[in-house]
């Protein structure tokens, strides 16, 4: 039986997972945050030795089945995201909020460039110029998500 700390952070993915196809209005769909980015992001900073590429990899092929695109698509970039905030996990800890912002809004970029890449490659229609805001808004959301997660970390003693 998985441990208490692998149920809470599979939790906090399968809703990071719900929220990203929980129906939107048409005009709020090109502004969805990167939720599941964002909590891959959020444990490979806290739990490193836990949480890394291989999760991201894994999480990543879930989304693709989920939102019905290339298979691999997400997975790749969610495990160069995970890679990114493992190898610089201990430096971003000790940013304040406001700069972590600032290097997920990089983290949160290269992925979205890596998707990017990816449709092109296969010839699918090129995004709406809606797609380089999502990033900018999973920056904003930092500081709430990242405060969260602390919290549920902290309460349920995950380590």
């Amino acid at each position: 039986m998985p441990s208490r700390s692998v149920i809470i952070i599979l939790s906090t993915f399968c809703l990071a997972l719900l929220l990203t196809v929980l129906p939107l209005p048409e005009w709020a769909r090109a502004y969805r945050p990167q939720w599941v980015s964002l909590v891959l992001i959020y444990w490979c900073i806290a739990l490193p030795h836990r949480v890394g590429v291989g999760a991201g990899f894994s999480i990543g092929i879930v989304l693709d089945a989920l939102t019905s695109t290339l298979f691999g698509q997400h997975a790749l970039g969610m495990s160069l995201t995970a890679f990114l905030a493992g190898q610089l996990h201990a430096r971003i800890r000790v940013f304040p909020l406001w700069q972590q912002a600032l290097v997920i809004l990089i983290f949160l970029l290269a992925e979205h460039l890596l998707t990017l890449w990816v449709v092109m490659a296969t010839s699918q229609t090129s995004p709406n110029p809606h797609y380089w805001s999502i990033p900018i808004i999973g920056a904003i959301l930092w500081p709430w998500v990242f405060m969260t997660l602390r919290n549920v970390r902290r309460k349920f003693n995950v380590a």
